[in-house]
């Protein structure tokens, strides 16, 4: 606990001592207000139930053999008994990819926009970089929400820790991720975006999605249960954030008033982030606010899912 108070306030001074002059003072002041704030309010959550939420962890640890084991088995018995197999998995994705890709680029043309607003990327490398991320954190969330409805047999076991079901489902779908962030590669070295030392960031970006998909999903896996419409509900609000996060548009486009109120999606962070990775020379670490709030953000969500879970799992055996 001496560590993390200490980092954090260590992260609460770099945050209020930080000033871009460039950057408009008022806008600037918002961040370090909110940043702030869910600063505190995580070190308080921290302190309060300190014991509770070390035990996610430690448990995640000690079975991550078992994790990984279960994790490539889940993606292998996905497709079973299917002829193409593990072929759909990609199939779907890719043939999104190309009809936004027609739609967009080729009918309405959308690249003419983004030229004007200072983006001269192929549109379909820009697509591309912002569906990945996106199809990640759609497939990891809705697989992690079913988790223990899925593996009810499992939650039903005194014995079994039941804890380690939903990071299962994220690994899965980080095997079909990996995938695609290679043919992510592929696109930008075609039309001549060759990796260099800035591309080692896609790893970062990676983890950030994991780390985020993860924390919601020990919320929603727990919750779904007791409240069956949560499904349902998670499906028209990935519909929705499809079309409020920046993938088929820039946010560029919006006008400083709104714009900050749209960065308050951490999916924002990801897709700029990727985007970024593959042909923009940018470190993480240039965007200060936006690497904070995003940490800030995420870890909050992970300690809310480990309480939460942790408090309902003793109903879990009684409704499942």
């Amino acid at each position: 606990m001496g560590i993390f108070y200490t980092l954090a306030a260590i992260l609460l001074f770099v945050v209020l001592s930080h000033h871009n002059p460039l950057a408009d003072q008022t806008t600037e002041m918002m961040k370090k207000i909110m940043a702030s704030v869910l600063l505190i309010f995580i070190s308080a959550i921290f302190g309060i139930f300190y014991d509770t939420l070390a035990v996610l962890p430690k448990e995640l640890y000690q079975n991550r053999r078992l994790i990984w084991k279960l994790a490539r088995n889940d993606f292998k018995k996905r497709y079973a008994g299917s002829y193409l197999g593990m072929v759909w998995a990609f199939v779907q994705p890719v043939v999104t990819v190309v009809m936004y890709w027609i739609v967009f680029d080729k009918v309405f043309d959308t690249r003419s926009q983004l030229v004007a607003g200072g983006i001269e990327v192929p549109y379909v490398l820009y697509l591309t970089a912002g569906l990945v991320p996106w199809f990640y954190f759609s497939e990891a969330l809705t697989n992690g929400t079913m988790a223990l409805l899925e593996y009810n047999y499992l939650v039903k076991k005194v014995v079994f820790k039941i804890s380690i079901l939903p990071i299962i489902k994220v690994i899965a779908a980080t095997f079909i991720h990996i995938f695609f962030v290679g043919v992510l590669f592929i696109i930008a070295i075609a039309y001549g975006y060759t990796p260099t030392v800035y591309t080692l960031q896609i790893f970062y970006y990676g983890f950030c999605e994991f780390i985020l998909v993860l924390a919601i999903s020990y919320t929603t896996c727990a919750v779904v249960i007791f409240f069956r419409d949560l499904q349902q509900i998670i499906g028209i609000i990935l519909q929705i954030g499809m079309w409020a996060t920046p993938i088929l548009w820039d946010i560029s486009m919006l006008t400083d008033q709104i714009k900050p109120l749209f960065k308050l999606n951490p999916m924002v962070y990801i897709v700029n982030g990727y985007r970024s990775a593959m042909y923009e020379q940018e470190w993480f670490f240039e965007h200060f606010y936006s690497s904070t709030y995003f940490w800030i953000f995420t870890v909050t969500l992970f300690c809310i899912g480990s309480l939460l879970f942790k408090r309902l799992k003793v109903h879990f055996a009684d409704v499942l």
